[in-house]
């Protein structure tokens, strides 16, 4: 969406296609519980997308076209341990480091949120950056102007790192460490995943400066305004349309097509595919060098997810009531049960004690419950695609993510829940489960289950993440499995289009001689 945006305003004509009856992919909502309650399906918290250059380029279009965002203004993020101690995080970093025990942790967290504003430009422009293009150069001598080459070691030393050594580096006590070693998760790592060190910081910072937004009505709204930007720009957006192959023409990407249509593409096609499909289906055989496509096949997908969706006909019951403000919650005990749990994920077996993601984005937007109720998303970021087993030996996985082991790993999740909500089950009024194989057969990218394209583990990341370009001419891959990698930003598209929209050196002397 943010490519065709993009090129279409630079005067390309573009069409947009899309196998499901709507875009978006993994942004979607609607009630899939009962009557009243609106979830947002998959996706849902906005915090990179706002602070990402496509938001930059088009959010104010896009409010205009009727986007609206509600958000945090006070506790933004919490961590409740299996003991019940509640460490929370607030916009505000003094009111966050006031909940920290050790003196010498609040120092060093206002200290590792100030070194990352100070840089925040320059690292941005560098994730943001073609890494294997000359653009990178300039933030990365910004990032060397400003902090020295001690600053520049320190950050390729965190890139290799661990989040679990960063913070048993940088903390004393257990605060920090319990509110963001969960956060990994969302990018795709573990604990003990190297990058991880320079994505804890990453998480911190941005969640202070933008807080949680959602969309205000649901993840619905948000592509409502893209297809009216789209439209006012002319793109052509074509709809369930799958397309099994891109067309060639004496070895150049000349368009795509499916089952008895066919679009012809004359500057350039981008596909927002896996690695496995564009160079293992989507081009004949022989189209690609062969080291291309064996690296694409051996492109690894990570864990699998599960998203559970639960109407409530009342509040949530904390014990803390606290925990009632909160839009984000994780049940986790930090590095050390989540990485347990990612350990079992990893062998096949599904977690005894799973690291629960509990949004509450009715504690943002209201309009989304009927009044005086409350709704949870529930996101499950460390199972098997294929359960071989159950680490706590009491779900039958004999028949994989059937309803019924969907519905016992769902009981599970909730129990954890209400051991710190008790009465939280009597208020249920609807469950709604999504498995792992639910996500591989809604969206062909989420190979094995994996909502983030594709595991993000180092060497699947960064400079060896999948190329934007392709052996293909005019041929561009987009999307999570190439950088910056997942998130919902955009990010990828925004840098193709924005290659392709650049006027050429021709052009600029061209300009120059007019002016």
């Amino acid at each position: 969406m943010a490519a065709a945006a993009h090129l279409a305003g630079a005067g390309w004509s573009v069409a947009l296609v899309d196998d499901h009856p709507r875009i978006g992919g993994f942004v979607a909502g609607g009630e899939r519980t009962v009557p009243g309650y609106r979830h947002d399906t998959y996706s849902s918290w906005h915090p990179l997308f706002v602070t990402g250059p496509v938001y930059a380029d088009l959010g104010a279009d896009l409010h205009r076209h009727g986007l609206e965002y509600a958000n945090a203004d006070g506790p933004v993020t919490a961590t409740v341990s299996a003991d019940g101690a509640v460490t929370l995080a607030h916009r505000d970093v003094e009111a966050t480091v006031a909940g920290f025990a050790e003196p010498a942790d609040r120092d060093a967290y206002r200290a590792a949120i100030a070194r990352f504003g100070s840089h925040a430009a320059h690292l941005g422009g560098l994730l943001g950056s073609e890494l294997r293009s000359p653009g990178v150069l300039a933030p990365l001598f910004g990032l060397a102007r400003e902090g020295g080459r001690r600053e520049v070691a320190a950050y390729a030393r965190e890139a290799v790192t661990s989040g679990r050594a960063w913070l048993r580096t940088h903390f004393r006590g257990p605060e920090v460490d319990r509110l963001w070693a969960p956060w990994l998760l969302h990018a795709g790592l573990a604990p003990d995943s190297a990058s991880g060190g320079l994505m804890v910081p990453v998480f911190a910072a941005t969640l202070h400066a933008a807080g949680l937004p959602v969309v205000v009505g649901g993840a619905g709204n948000f592509l409502t305004a893209w297809e009216r930007l789209l439209a006012e720009r002319g793109v052509a957006v074509h709809t369930d349309r799958r397309v099994d192959r891109v067309v060639l023409r004496d070895g150049v990407a000349a368009g795509v097509a499916g089952e008895g249509w066919s679009i012809p593409a004359g500057r350039a096609v981008l596909a927002s595919v896996a690695p496995r499909a564009l160079y293992g289906s989507l081009l004949p055989p022989g189209a690609v060098p062969a080291g291309v496509a064996e690296d694409a096949a051996r492109f690894r997908p990570g864990r699998a997810a599960v998203q559970v969706h639960v109407a409530l006909s009342g509040p949530v019951p904390w014990r803390d009531p606290a925990l009632g403000a909160v839009p984000l919650v994780h049940l986790s005990d930090g590095s050390s049960s989540t990485a347990i749990a990612c350990a079992e994920a990893e062998a096949g077996l599904l977690p005894r004690h799973p690291t629960v993601v509990v949004g509450q984005q009715h504690v943002l937007d209201p309009s989304r419950v009927p009044a005086g109720a409350a709704a949870l998303w529930l996101q499950l970021q460390e199972v098997p695609f294929a359960p071989a087993g159950d680490a706590a030996g009491e779900l039958d996985v004999s028949a994989g993510w059937d309803a019924g082991l969907a519905r016992g790993y769902a009981d599970r999740v909730l129990d954890r829940v209400a051991a710190h909500a008790p009465g939280l089950r009597d208020l249920v009024v609807g469950v709604d489960v999504i498995t792992p194989v639910d996500l591989a057969a809604y969206n062909p990218n989420a190979v094995a289950g994996d909502p983030y394209g594709g595991s993000a583990e180092l060497d699947q990341n960064f400079l060896w993440r999948s190329s934007h370009a392709t052996p293909v001419p005019r041929l561009w891959h987009i999307g999570a499995s190439t950088h910056p990698g997942p998130g919902l930003g955009g990010a990828s598209g925004h840098l193709v289009a924005r290659r392709l929209a650049a006027p050429t050196p021709r052009e600029r002397v061209r300009r120059v001689i007019g002016s």
